[in-house]
């Protein structure tokens, strides 16, 4: 986990404007009903300072947009009026991908909680979360072939991984649509939930996953992270080494003894 310029988070959850932290989450609006919900650069500027921030204090995170959608993108309408347009879509791009790598480094869960749009970056982010929900009315979209754009927040890297490089030049390519349904069968988005419930229900995951057994999970996502560059052989050495390694951490001790004893592992003792 990203330790270094730590700050103090507020007892009472507020951080800043569009980021705040209750019961382990640390919550982040990557968009806002500004600029027709359009990707916040506050929310990624907010957010990225957060995710640096992030200690022990921090069990999940929970990506969300303020406003009726997700995130529809970027600002088009910023682009155009932009005086130097590629010094702009430049800045922009450096920006939100500051903030991608400091999820992708973050050693807890992230639950991205998907309604409306997902398009553009939207799209890009519900990508990069560890479990996505979404409601019945969501709707993703690659978005970027239709300003004659390429993508960016890792879209080309996550999508191939995803759906398979033919699939995923389609789906850029002919700037699909996809309904919530097709979405959770390609493996987009984890599940449905009702679409006024898709916020309480992210929150409850993720405050669920914060108050789980956090070591386990960051093992998970460096494995899976790391399996598409190594063979199997390979991979099976570097699961055998991190079992191993979990066997003798307070998480794992915990986890084995309370099966032995039959009871409940208590995840948040182990943390104090």
């Amino acid at each position: 986990m990203v330790t270094e310029n730590r700050v103090s988070f507020p007892a009472d959850g507020s951080l800043h404007s569009l980021v705040s932290v209750e019961d382990r989450v640390l919550r982040i609006a990557v968009a806002t009903s500004e600029h027709g919900t359009s990707l916040s650069p506050a929310g990624m500027e907010q957010g990225i300072a957060a995710l640096r921030a992030a200690g022990p204090e921090i069990g999940a995170v929970l990506l969300v947009g303020e406003g009726a959608n997700f995130c529809a993108g970027g600002n088009v309408l910023g682009f155009a009026a932009a005086e130097d347009r590629g010094a702009h879509l430049l800045e922009i791009a450096n920006l939100f991908h500051d903030f991608v790598r400091e999820l992708e480094r973050i050693a807890v869960p992230v639950v991205a909680a998907v309604h409306g749009w997902a398009a553009g970056a939207g799209m890009s982010l519900a990508l990069l979360a560890d479990i996505a929900l979404a409601g019945p009315g969501t709707k993703m979209r690659a978005a970027y072939p239709s300003i004659g754009f390429s993508p960016d927040g890792g879209m080309s890297w996550t999508l191939p991984r995803i759906v398979g490089p033919s699939r995923a030049r389609e789906i850029i390519m002919t700037d699909t649509v996809i309904g919530a349904d097709e979405a959770v069968r390609l493996g987009l988005l984890s599940r449905l939930v009702a679409d006024g419930e898709i916020q309480s229900e992210a929150l409850r995951l993720a405050r669920t996953l914060a108050h789980g057994p956090t070591q386990s999970y960051a093992a998970i996502r460096t494995l899976v992270a790391g399996s598409a560059g190594r063979s199997l052989s390979e991979h099976l050495d570097v699961e055998a080494a991190a079992i191993s390694a979990a066997a003798t951490t307070p998480t794992g001790i915990e986890g084995v003894d309370a099966f032995v004893a039959k009871r409940r592992p208590d995840w948040d003792a182990v943390r104090s």
